[in-house]
């Protein structure tokens, strides 16, 4: 009976330990239909950049949750760069607005690339990368969602690192005579974090160029030797050992000892009355 209630009470507490890990991961997984929350926010102190850079070496910095924009002109190459941590899932979306007072002649393709700190090009789960726009469209969103960011990678995958990530927005088809027209582009970085069975770690720096060494988070880079499969893995262990152990008496039955081990019961033996007395 003592040891049914030691492995009830064990098996309660690992099923309470495995409800309290699995509250934050389903909590930190997104669904589907959900929107990405912002993983960093602007402070009043925080001016969003209104400027973008023309080239990679050019990137203008930005910080995820914050909208930067820019006045360009139709045909100009526009570069923002900013930081994604290990565990996230990152959502890229661009906005170009066309002023109404600029009569275009023609469609417009517009499309948003994303790369990583190595400028590898990075593809994305779902989203639309490029949009053509009508002639009397006043605006054309473009939206990109990243596979989930990694703190290590094999050198021959092409898995996003953590680190610096480039957006690239362009105009790809347009007619000629509409080059040059101005346009006002405005980009925006959202994360959300995982957990669980999507969680990620390693030891590896993250990847930031040279020419943008300011690229980090607000809050500075996340440390790599944890993450929530040390939670997951400790309290599967412990739920598996007490499973064996459950099974184990289960099947083993009652403890009986053998007759062979039992201690042999002392037989008293009536004493007369006569003996063991002195009569003189």
């Amino acid at each position: 009976m003592r040891a049914a209630k030691l492995l009830g009470c064990a098996a309660l507490l690992a099923g309470t330990a495995l409800a309290v890990l699995t509250g934050p991961a389903v909590a930190d997984t997104p669904s589907p239909g959900d929107s990405a929350s912002p993983s960093g926010t602007a402070t009043p102190s925080d001016a969003p950049p209104t400027v973008a850079g023309t080239n990679f070496r050019t990137a203008t910095v930005i910080q995820q949750g914050v909208q930067a924009t820019a006045d360009a002109s139709t045909g100009d190459y526009l570069y923002w760069v900013f930081p994604a941590d290990s565990g996230q899932h990152v959502k890229v979306t661009a906005t170009v607005t066309f002023p109404e007072s600029t009569a275009r002649h023609g469609a417009s393709t517009w499309q948003l690339d994303v790369y990583d700190g190595l400028r590898r090009h990075q593809s994305c789960r779902y989203g639309t990368t490029t949009e053509t726009a009508a002639a009397d469209a006043t605006t054309v969103q473009l939206a990109c969602n990243l596979r989930t960011v990694r703190s290590w990678a094999e050198p021959w995958s092409n898995d996003p690192l953590r680190g610096a990530y480039y957006l690239r927005l362009t105009v790809l088809d347009l007619p000629q005579t509409d080059l040059g027209l101005p346009v006002k582009a405005a980009v925006k970085a959202t994360s959300t974090g995982t957990a669980g069975e999507q969680a990620v770690d390693g030891s590896v720096a993250p990847v930031v160029s040279e020419n943008a060494p300011d690229v980090r988070p607000a809050d500075g880079w996340a440390g790599t030797w944890w993450s929530p499969r040390w939670l997951w893995t400790g309290g599967g262990g412990l739920l598996a050992v007490l499973i064996a152990v459950g099974a184990h008496r289960l099947a083993r039955g009652p403890v009986r000892l053998s007759s062979a081990y039992r201690r042999p019961e002392r037989v008293e033996h009536p004493r007369d009355p006569g003996q063991g007395y002195y009569s003189g």
